[in-house]
């Protein structure tokens, strides 16, 4: 074929009308007439010489082949935008904007502080933080939404060969105790100690009470005994229950790092157990990798990690004392 039978243009307006549901609010969208559209998808199906829109319905319906003609042509407009992009990107890193994506624990309480850092070094540069469940980051990740992205669960497995996933940092899941517990006098308790406590979890649909259920699994710790309080959907949800002196729960190092310090959660260890979890960095191998993408992961993500692996040093930089570094922005 010598010439496309399409313009960008007519794709634009297949993709308003399959988003608005009809002619007259795609003409709107797009700041043209309905005529005007009209005759584009006239013209469109006379150069293609098939029917894309069913006329015997009320509300614009795409014909088989119309949905086909939709979904190639969403993805050559998303493959224009991106080259466009990327052109833009190779002037230098003076604008333009970084989109990166984080599970719910590390998006809420780790990669603000570090967007703030990024922020500081590229001003002109805008940083938009997507933060959802592990699934729904994988797949805007795939899907060139999210340019990368930092998850502490697993990707979905048909995105397994899809997605460029690299270890980058292990996090340490605390079990947090209210202040008056007769446990938190103690530095150490040991395994079976759990099974007397009352806890606070999330739902057993989250992403992160699965991780956490399986790391403590691989330690030989079965939280199917534990006695479940009551489960919440949230973290900050869990501490002040946990404050409140309702029960006991496992989360994450980089959420309490503040509670901590003021004294109103007791973090208690387990003898002889380091419960972790490794966070790892996403991105789409097939997809134009920004500057400022490149930028944050070579000058910021790796500001924590060892020269020498991709994981945070657990010696003279704990979890806890790099977060609350964080909060007072003393850096060595």
């Amino acid at each position: 074929m010598t010439y496309l039978p399409f313009t960008l243009d007519q794709l634009r307006i297949l993709k308003a009308i399959a988003s608005e549901g009809s002619f007259k609010k795609a003409a709107e969208s797009l700041y043209i007439s309905q005529p005007a559209v009209s005759l584009q998808v006239q013209n469109l199906e006379k150069q293609l010489s098939v029917p894309i829109f069913d006329r015997g319905n009320r509300k614009a319906s795409f014909t088989e082949e119309g949905e086909v003609l939709l979904r190639y042509g969403i993805r050559i407009l998303s493959l224009c935008d991106e080259s466009c992009r990327a052109i833009e990107d190779l002037r230098c890193l003076n604008g333009g904007t970084l989109v990166i994506g984080a599970s719910q624990t590390t998006g809420t309480y780790l990669m603000p502080r570090l967007i703030g850092l990024f922020r500081q070094k590229y001003p002109q540069i805008a940083v938009q933080l997507q933060v959802h469940s592990t699934r729904r980051i994988s797949w805007s990740v795939a899907n060139g939404q999210v340019n990368l992205a930092i998850i502490g669960g697993k990707v979905p497995p048909e995105l397994d060969n899809v997605l460029q996933i690299t270890p980058y940092a292990e996090d340490e899941l605390a079990l947090i105790l209210p202040k008056l517990h007769p446990f938190s006098k103690l530095e150490y308790i040991q395994k079976e100690d759990l099974y007397r406590l009352r806890f606070i979890a999330l739902d057993t649909q989250s992403t992160v009470r699965k991780v956490i259920d399986q790391v403590l699994k691989q330690n030989g710790i079965d939280s199917t005994r534990f006695k479940i309080e009551m489960e919440l959907n949230s973290v900050e949800a869990i501490k002040n229950a946990v404050q409140s002196g309702l029960g006991a729960a496992f989360v994450s190092i980089s959420a309490i790092a503040k509670e901590l310090e003021l004294g109103i959660l007791q973090w208690v260890k387990i003898e002889d157990i380091t419960i972790k979890r490794t966070l790892s960095i996403v991105v789409n191998p097939n997809r134009y990798r920004s500057k400022a993408s490149q930028a944050f992961s070579k000058e910021i993500l790796t500001l924590f990690v060892s020269p020498h692996k991709r994981f945070w040093h657990m010696g003279k930089i704990t979890w806890r004392s790099m977060i609350i570094r964080f909060f007072e922005k003393k850096w060595d």
